[in-house]
């Protein structure tokens, strides 16, 4: 069901990791609950009502609604993939999320449930904090401000995402549940179907 008050959000998907510590897979690919990561992402924003969606990396599928792009230059980092995503995002908030999110919808309803008041305090976004430390790729962003601090690091595309968001106004969600688990390893991969896919 489409949320209106997503209107005017839309999200960019960093998908071009090398997933080096899964032996080269790539991670929005591994499956939970039958569905890879990146299908399960895309269907929570869908049905939110988000869009555009526009996921920087190489094409993985021909998932439905999804706009492709790549990094300059490829596997340039998640700075530079910020930068090409914004580059197609017209929408005047925007949603940065990592493509190997466990439980997206929490991730994406979190963020959205907060907006209003994000606003109304004039934040610059408001991001997830996981045991005190930011989740850069866990947060709804003002797409004018993420532009902003990009013209500040020029062309320094090998920045971190801290160094590129962290002098933003931001409101903090604290996830005290693992709202924002991602997979990093294959220990991160099991553990993630054990908690989603062996619920009682």
């Amino acid at each position: 069901m489409t949320d209106a008050s997503c209107i005017g959000v839309g999200a960019v998907l960093l998908v071009g990791g090398e997933g080096r510590r899964l032996g080269g897979i790539a991670k929005p690919l591994l499956t939970l609950e039958g569905r890879s990561l990146l299908a399960r992402t895309v269907k929570v924003l869908v049905d939110a009502g988000v869009a555009p969606i526009v996921a920087v990396g190489p094409r993985l599928d021909d998932t439905d609604g999804v706009a492709w792009t790549r990094e300059e230059p490829p596997l340039g980092g998640p700075v530079a993939g910020i930068a090409a995503g914004l580059a197609r995002m017209p929408a005047e908030r925007v949603l940065l999320l990592a493509g190997d999110l466990v439980r997206p919808a929490e991730v994406v309803h979190g963020l959205l449930s907060h907006r209003s008041a994000a606003a109304r305090a004039s934040a610059d976004g408001v991001v997830f904090s996981a045991e005190g430390h930011p989740q850069w790729l866990a947060g709804l962003y003002r797409t004018a401000s993420v532009r902003h601090a990009l013209d500040g690091l020029e062309t320094d595309r090998n920045a971190s995402v801290r160094a590129l968001l962290g002098g933003l106004a931001i409101e903090w969600v604290v996830d005290e549940d693992g709202t924002t688990a991602d997979i990093d390893s294959p220990a991160d991969l099991v553990r993630a179907r054990e908690e989603i896919e062996e619920k009682p």
